[in-house]
């Protein structure tokens, strides 16, 4: 195989007709720029140079070379610069995974400024559950990915992954407002004893937390009501049809219920992201910056964590 650096050097050799010369202007040696030709010679098979008493003659094989490797070279200049940029995070491609909520609420202020640092780079999004992108992240299908974990449902993550915490979410008790007026105590769970109860999908880490938050207030929640989409969750709460707990990134505004968190120690979802401890993708460091950067709120029922 052709050493590129000797084709480099065959140019400068045959453009100034000279070993001396050329060595000069490249930094070599006289028998530095000797002996790569003649390995350029012995590698291609061809006499490059016809050799006279006071010095070279390039041959006609030569002439062809240089020409052909112009275009060589210049495509493998192309190619070195590609892989300069992808070193450097400036191309290359970043696979994120996320959950709904977070999709809504965090996300776009992160691929913003993600993509807006790096325009040149692919960035995708996977949503899943916790568990499902933990072990998408494990086998390697995604590069970083923003995780929960609720207060009365720890979670063990993968040994091969790093987790960095990035919010504590309060938990909300809705109710219809109508419901909350009459006076009715509605952070205090044992005031709803005989209410109906929404909540998400059955064996959902949202719906474990539910039945032992009302566990721990003395009481099983009659759950009428599931869905995994919260904009539905609450319509039914503000209709009247139940009352529900949902994590604070899960809560927008409704003038017809009402939003009060939960006192109770382990009341929270944690947010977090996570990533394989051996991933060296260079767009993983500027997309966990990112990520950390969307998450500054002024939100009271939102924490950034300090860890």
């Amino acid at each position: 195989m052709m050493n590129p650096t000797h084709l480099r050097t065959l140019e400068v050799v045959c453009r100034t007709g000279s070993f001396a010369i050329a060595a000069r202007e490249l930094g070599y040696t006289s028998s530095g720029v000797s002996q790569q030709m003649a390995g350029l010679e012995r590698a291609c098979g061809l006499l490059l140079f016809e050799r006279q008493a006071h010095g070279i003659r390039p041959t006609a094989a030569a002439d062809q070379l240089v020409e052909r490797a112009g275009r060589v070279l210049a495509m493998l200049g192309e190619f070195e610069d590609e892989i300069r940029d992808l070193a450097a995070g400036r191309v290359g491609r970043l696979r994120l995974g996320s959950f709904p909520t977070a999709s809504v609420r965090l996300v776009p202020d992160a691929l913003t400024d993600l993509v807006a640092g790096h325009p040149a780079a692919e960035i995708l999004l996977e949503e899943g559950e916790p568990d499902e992108l933990a072990q998408m992240l494990v086998n390697g299908e995604l590069d970083a990915a923003l995780l929960y974990e609720y207060g009365h449902v720890p979670q063990r993550w993968p040994t091969e992954l790093v987790t960095v915490p990035l919010l504590r979410e309060a938990l909300l008790l809705l109710t219809q407002r109508q419901r909350a007026n009459t006076g009715e105590a509605t952070a205090r769970l044992p005031a709803l004893r005989a209410a109906q109860w929404i909540t998400s999908r059955e064996g959902t880490a949202g719906a474990i937390s539910l039945e032992r938050l009302c566990a721990a207030a003395g009481f099983a929640p009659a759950i009428t009501r599931r869905s995994d989409n919260y904009d539905v969750v609450r319509q039914l709460v503000g209709a009247g049809l139940g009352v529900a707990v949902v994590p604070a990134l899960g809560h927008v505004p409704d003038e017809r219920v009402h939003a009060e968190p939960i006192a109770s120690h382990l009341a929270h979802r944690r947010v977090l992201v996570a990533h394989r401890a051996a991933n060296v993708n260079p767009l993983l460091q500027p997309a966990l910056k990112a990520i950390k950067a969307a998450v500054a709120t002024d939100d009271p029922w939102l924490a950034v964590s300090e860890e």
